[in-house]
């Protein structure tokens, strides 16, 4: 797949790990379609190095889809738990 395809997996992934995971987060709509974009690399090589399979076969195919998914919604919510405190601990 070429990198335009991985940019529109990967916005489709975030919006769709947001959607999964609802909340405010600490950053905007930028912030959450890169981590889409890296969550679905992430997804990408984690299937493959976990599981051993070849989880980024094509655009259509299911297991992209989900790999890509599960990569944005495992990086969003390292994210949350990264930057959530910072805007607790503020001083006034």
């Amino acid at each position: 797949m070429g990198i335009i395809a991985w940019i529109i997996i990967g916005l489709l992934a975030g919006a769709i790990a947001k959607a999964l995971m609802p909340g405010k987060d600490p950053g905007g709509i930028i912030i959450t379609m890169l981590i889409g974009i890296v969550g679905g690399l992430l997804g990408g090589w984690l299937g493959k190095v976990i599981f051993g399979v070849d989880s980024i076969d094509g655009f259509f195919d299911l297991s992209t889809w989900v790999a890509a998914i599960a990569g944005s919604v495992i990086l969003l919510a390292l994210y949350r738990l990264v930057t959530g405190n910072r805007h607790s601990h503020r001083h006034a």
